[in-house]
């Protein structure tokens, strides 16, 4: 029995990001995202203005007047959301946590693609495979991702992103496109990343906080890892130390983008409390631009 408090936020996730699918989104993953071919259709009579490269001369021959074929898009594709559930997922200085903002990001992207016809799945991962929802069509399938993201508790606290690759990669037999939304806190991934990237279209969503970026100067203070649960004394008064730790962050920020780069994979970066259509929408808009 679902909680009713649950069914309620199940439902505003619904409508929040209905509605930015709806409004913003429209047609900018159908142009990102092309089907696997094209297949005829039916013959027409020729048109002025027709592309004369399509005219079946068959047809034609035996009716004594133009026509030309006409063909549509093998639409149908599949899209994985593999998603991170780590402990990490819990940090949060902007009004919602790495959890919430990837919830409402897999939201979004469930219903643009389910808006264009296209099967979901769902696989959450920690350092270990916490639950996996086969694709399906519909909005009744999308809430029960919902659900998962919102209801499902970890077993692990840890991140393996090379061991969830791997399983998508043994897994997934279909060619689909995969967002891995994940805060990437994690390392050695590469090679799964290269095998899996192979297979299947793969686009990392990479979500952070600025508390990750840069500390404010408020003393002495205990850093928890929230996956390894290792404290540490931190002196945030110190500007040395605030400038180690935001010249890490950046170094971690820059060998991921080399990671990508190397693999030839664009991401997509996602703060805490900012507007996530923006970014998703300007990466399908260069993604359309290229096919």
């Amino acid at each position: 029995m679902i909680p009713q408090e649950l069914v309620k936020k199940i439902r505003r996730i619904q409508i929040r990001t209905s509605h930015k699918v709806d409004d913003l989104l429209a047609g900018q993953y159908h142009s990102a995202f092309k089907g696997r071919g094209i297949e005829f259709e039916e013959v027409r009579p020729y048109q002025v203005g027709d592309d004369v490269r399509a005219i079946d001369w068959n047809v034609t021959a035996r009716s004594n007047q133009p026509y030309i074929k006409l063909f549509r898009e093998e639409r149908e594709l599949t899209v994985f959301l593999l998603v991170d559930l780590s402990a990490s997922q819990g940090l949060g200085t902007h009004y919602q946590t790495k959890r919430e903002l990837v919830t409402e990001i897999g939201s979004t992207l469930a219903f643009s693609a389910i808006q264009n016809n296209d099967k979901v799945g769902l696989m959450l991962f920690t350092d270990g495979i916490e639950k996996t929802i086969p694709p399906r069509k519909g909005s009744k399938h999308v809430l029960r991702c919902i659900r998962e993201l919102l209801y499902c508790q970890p077993m692990g606290q840890g991140t393996d992103l090379a061991a969830a690759l791997t399983h998508l990669t043994r897994t997934v037999k279909r060619r689909s496109i995969v967002f891995v939304v994940s805060d990437f806190q994690d390392s050695d991934y590469e090679k799964s990343l290269r095998i899996a990237k192979r297979k299947h279209d793969i686009i990392p969503v990479v979500i952070g906080d600025q508390r990750e970026l840069e500390m404010p100067s408020v003393g002495m203070i205990e850093l928890k890892d929230s996956e390894t649960g290792q404290v540490t004394q931190f002196d945030t008064a110190s500007r040395r130390n605030r400038e180690l730790f935001a010249a890490r962050a950046k170094t971690q920020i820059a060998e991921q983008d080399n990671l990508f780069r190397r693999l030839k994979i664009e991401p997509i970066r996602i703060m805490t409390g900012q507007d996530y259509v923006d970014p998703i929408r300007e990466y399908f808009h260069r993604r359309g631009e290229k096919k």
